[in-house]
């Protein structure tokens, strides 16, 4: 026999890791906030079997059920088993909407969580994040918000299509944009025409809801008095289901084992949240939920992706060297670890800002963050991948399904120009949001001379906000927040080589510009087996 099949030079599977211990970001603004101990959730999601079920349940995605055997109408979904594994975990750690009902530094705790158990497989962050988005739009009803919350942040996962009051604990989804407006709510079509019982009857088309087998959905409806937010159920208290029709499931880019759906209300019933024509306003409040949960999901998309890449090239050789101890290798991956950090401590602030209820912080970060972080992630994942040469290019490396899923949270709650735009209309109706940029930023001024400068671009750019330059208006300000928290908080050579590089005159692509102690910097963020 001649033996010519001999696997060498190939890295171990990344799985039994611990993705917290490699993550000093993350440990500092643990420590910095008081979290906590999550190392039985981190090492679990760094875990072989945790990881086995991200991949089975994005190679085995939903099928959509619109009639049973025999013609009945069900409108189910059917998942795989590993998508109800990843589920229920995180529902037993906390990560939907138990925050709400918990003490101080929950919001905390559950972001930092969230940020690493998405890291495992993001699509089933979709309705966990709603879920947890869902709370204060629900409490403009107090008799709604007192029905259904305890159940929202019950910490047990109970499927199926029953009827609430049956379940030990729900799931909330949004279903708002139609075809013909997309983000500009406001030209939604559907109806909702009052009945003498006080609820709804809604009838329109909705082109995306996520994860429809949730039990209840915060929708937009026109009702006689404006463009007005309902909640949905899915089953009715007498146990038959609500007139929504399951049309089909989005083919989306990525984001496989999350079910995304077309669908029709046929006459459904809702119940008004808030004030009739007031109904963006409410739902603003979740929106903003969410949106901090798309900067918390970009930044773990990203992180895991270094982590694969950072351990790929500590074991992957060469031209005769460990790709690790190569020069250029290490300013590639150092370049990508400071990106990682950046996007991981501005997350954890904002975090810190909902817990702490800095409200006007928020109002001009959140946006600005939410632009540029989700922006970045395609790229810092596609470099990733390109550490792992054609490897990161099969699928059975993980990395095309980090790739397709990483332009997600750019478009999600709002795309690109939406959001800088909402970042401008703040500025403008909420002066006192300026206050507060100003004083987180001047914590870090006269640190470095690259950020006094950009601070300096910054505040002319906001003196003089215009449309035009909405876009870089946010990514100016994203940065120089990300520089602010790294010069106060992360070790000298990570903030200033990221002022360097980022606020400075350096080069575009990654690892184009030398960073000094680029393999201190390696060495800080790669996964220990």
């Amino acid at each position: 026999m001649f033996g010519t099949h001999q696997v060498a030079n190939q890295p171990p599977p990344l799985s039994g890791f611990d993705p917290l211990a490699c993550d000093p970001a993350l440990g500092s603004a643990l420590t910095r906030y008081a979290v906590g101990d999550l190392t039985a959730l981190a090492r679990e999601a760094g875990s072989a079997e945790a990881r086995e079920h991200g991949r089975l349940a994005n190679e085995n995605p939903p099928q959509l059920r619109t009639h049973d055997r025999y013609g009945n109408r069900v409108d189910e979904v059917e998942f795989h088993p590993s998508w109800h594994w990843l589920m229920s975990r995180a529902v037993e750690h906390g990560l939907h909407a138990a925050p709400w009902t918990r003490g101080p530094g929950a919001h905390l705790r559950r972001a930092a969580g969230f940020y690493l158990w998405s890291q495992v497989e993001p699509g089933h962050s979709c309705p966990i994040s709603m879920t947890y988005s869902a709370v204060p739009a629900l409490r403009y009803n107090p008799e709604l918000a007192a029905e259904f919350v305890p159940k929202l942040a019950a910490t047990e996962y109970d499927f199926g299509l029953r009827p609430p009051a049956e379940k030990a604990a729900l799931l909330a989804g949004m279903s708002m944009t139609e075809k013909q407006g997309g983000s500009d709510v406001r030209a939604n079509s559907t109806t909702a025409e009052p009945l003498a019982d006080g609820t709804y009857r809604l009838v329109g088309h909705k082109w995306f809801t996520s994860a429809p087998m949730n039990d209840l959905f915060l929708t937009l409806a026109q009702a006689p008095g404006g463009l007005s937010c309902f909640l949905v159920p899915r089953v009715l208290p007498d146990g038959s289901r609500n007139e929504i029709r399951l049309q089909r499931l989005k083919d989306k880019l990525g984001n496989k084992a999350n079910a995304s759906a077309e669908l029709e209300y046929t006459g459904a019933i809702g119940h008004l949240i808030g004030e009739e024509g007031r109904g963006v306003r409410c739902i603003i409040e979740m929106v903003s939920m969410t949106r901090m949960d798309c900067v918390l999901g970009s930044a773990a998309n990203i992180r895991v992706a270094l982590s694969e890449a950072a351990h790929h090239v500590q074991h992957r050789s060469a031209f005769g060297e460990r790709l690790v101890d190569l020069p250029l290798m290490q300013n590639v991956l150092a370049d990508l670890a400071l990106e990682s950090e950046a996007a991981t401590t501005l997350a954890m602030r904002l975090a810190a800002a909902v817990e702490q209820g800095e409200h006007d912080l928020l109002r001009l970060a959140l946006p600005a963050a939410k632009f540029y972080v989700c922006k970045r992630a395609p790229a810092v994942v596609a470099e990733a991948l390109e550490c792992l040469g054609g490897n990161g290019y099969v699928e059975e490396s993980g990395m095309p399904r980090l790739y397709r899923e990483a332009p997600l949270m750019s478009i999600w709650e709002g795309s690109g120009n939406v959001t800088a735009l909402d970042l401008l209309r703040a500025l403008g109706k909420q002066p006192s949001t300026r206050d507060a940029i100003d004083a987180e930023l001047d914590a870090a001024a006269g640190a470095n001379s690259h950020y006094d400068a950009a601070l300096h671009r910054l505040r002319a750019e906001l003196d003089a906000p215009a449309p035009e330059r909405a876009r870089a208006l946010a990514e100016l300000l994203a940065l120089v927040l990300q520089a602010s928290l790294l010069l106060r908080y992360a070790p000298t050579n990570v903030a200033e080589s990221f002022a360097a590089t980022r606020l400075g005159p350096a080069a575009r692509t990654f690892g184009a510009t030398p960073i000094p102690g680029a393999r201190a910097l390696v060495d800080r963020i790669a996964p220990a087996r």
